[in-house]
């Protein structure tokens, strides 16, 4: 054994887990989103839930185990399945998805520092946006690029400080409302269209797709779940280590999207819930405005913050991998099959870089960009659907084309377990990439048919691009599989 295998550093399946966790929550950022369906959110979670959060856990549990001794993670499981072509399209569209999410994502991040520095209004400042989030990507790739060790521990920790704590401290924040006599925020609705009883309300009103247009964004609040697969040969015993960490990350994801929510829904009236600053105003409602601590809220807010910057380092080195491992295939151009001597995929990095810094200047520019971000968010939520149906029908397909294959964890109940499970599945994203396509009745989108359109474009374009470069790839393409620099291109 040499010195480097003995020096080499193993994931747990708690750290996978965490990583998992970080990845699906990324931040309290979806909080106020939940909060803002007041008691009808038991509602949406339950949908999600049932038709992807459980299925999505058990179907990449089982085949993360099954291919444990590969890298790839949906890129592996949809080829094996249907061939290169579409696995190369799942694992791009998971990637793509990304390089759009992590403006917004960091927004949230740029949000929590202005309230930390007592200056909430540069919230809205496009400059200050869009520098904060250049700089802070800019950072947190510089740390994906010192290897898979450094940034899962940072990228865990970061989770618990940002995250989990922050999180609780909400949790207490509720109960002292509670226990100090204070009216419920759900419990005054005045907006009839919320309650015609004048109360909560604990079923969605439902007058059409755009009333529901919301859930595709709760879904996506819970996507990621089977990011960290590409992972799984940095585990010790990866196919009993792999399923346990699903669980772990699934069951951690659905208790702080539950709980952390309810302070916010409860604590703030319902016409005061922003979906940019509502965790901050939440701190502010107690803490500030009858504890008179404003510093408390500053460092919950410096917290939050960097929980925000941790989501962005779980994404950052987990699907850029995973695109990375096709080229053992000849799926990518030379190009962008790059890595340094940590195993990381610099000339991906670099390109989504670039991409994310242009899309954050569009805040130098732009006065208002909830919407046409929710119009990007859209289009995300869309493609990554499309990546979901592609890994649940891989599933059962597997079960028919491959039946020896052995694996560790199994969807219960055979054959017909893994068509419920797979099909309630696929069942809840068909459903969810529908609603995506129906603007919301809660934002001034304008032109319906110019929404749909722009959503469709997009899906068109980003969908069409790894289908073209898996039709003009070639043969010389194809990088050795431990290759640790750019060969296919010197060779050139």
């Amino acid at each position: 054994m040499t010195a480097t295998a003995k020096k080499r550093t193993y994931l747990s399946a708690t750290s996978i887990g965490l990583m998992t966790a970080a990845a699906v929550v990324t931040s309290l950022r979806g909080l106020p989103l939940l909060a803002k369906e007041e008691m009808t959110m038991f509602v949406y979670l339950a949908f999600t839930v049932i038709f992807y959060l459980i299925p999505a856990s058990l179907i990449s549990a089982e085949l993360g185990g099954a291919f444990a001794d590969r890298r790839g993670g949906i890129y592996t499981w949809v080829g094996e399945a249907f061939g290169n072509r579409w696995g190369f399209l799942a694992i791009w569209l998971q990637w793509i998805q990304n390089v759009v999410w992590y403006p917004v994502a960091l927004t949230f991040g740029a949000a929590a520092i202005a309230y930390t520095i007592g200056r909430p209004e540069l919230a809205t400042n496009g400059v200050y946006v869009g520098v904060f989030c250049i700089v802070a990507y800019w950072l947190a790739t510089w740390v994906v690029l010192q290897g898979v060790e450094v940034f899962a521990r940072i990228a865990n920790w970061t989770f618990i400080i940002g995250t989990i704590v922050p999180g609780f401290v909400l949790l207490a924040l509720l109960a002292y409302w509670i226990y100090t006599g204070h009216a419920l925020g759900w419990q005054h609705l005045k907006d009839p269209a919320l309650s015609a009883a004048g109360h909560a309300r604990y079923w969605p009103a439902i007058h059409g797709f755009g009333t529901i247009a919301f859930l595709a964004g709760i879904v996506l609040l819970f996507a990621g779940v089977e990011v960290q697969a590409v992972h799984v040969m940095d585990m010790r015993s990866p196919s009993r280590g792999y399923p346990a960490a699903i669980g772990l990350g699934a069951i951690i994801s659905i208790l702080i999207f539950a709980l952390g929510a309810l302070p916010i829904a409860g604590i703030l009236p319902y016409e005061k819930i922003s979906l940019q600053s509502g965790v901050f105003d939440t701190f502010a409602a107690v803490i500030t405005d009858i504890w008179h601590m404003q510093w408390l809220v500053s460092v919950l807010s410096l917290l939050v913050g960097v929980g925000a910057i941790s989501g962005v380092l779980a994404w950052l080195g987990s699907p850029s991998r995973g695109l990375l491992e096709t080229a053992h295939e000849g799926e990518l151009p030379p190009v962008l099959q790059a890595k340094n001597k940590q195993g990381m995929p610099t000339h991906i990095l670099l390109v989504q870089g670039v991409i994310v810094t242009l899309m954050s200047c569009f805040y130098f520019v732009i006065k208002d960009v909830s919407v046409a971000f929710f119009l990007i968010s859209a289009m995300t939520i869309a493609l990554y659907l499309i990546a979901y149906m592609l890994m649940y029908a891989a599933a059962i397909k597997l079960r028919y084309s491959a039946p020896d294959l052995e694996r560790p964890f199994t969807v219960p109940g055979g054959i017909v377990g893994m068509w419920i499970f797979a099909g309630v599945g696929l069942a809840g994203v068909v459903f969810s990439f529908v609603v995506s396509f129906f603007p919301p009745d809660q934002l001034p989108v304008g032109s319906p048919a110019m929404y749909i359109g722009l959503v469709t474009l997009g899906i068109v374009v980003f969908g069409g691009v790894p289908l073209i470069i898996h039709h003009v790839r070639r043969s010389n393409w194809a990088a050795p599989a431990d290759a640790p620099v750019l060969a296919a291109a010197a060779a050139k």
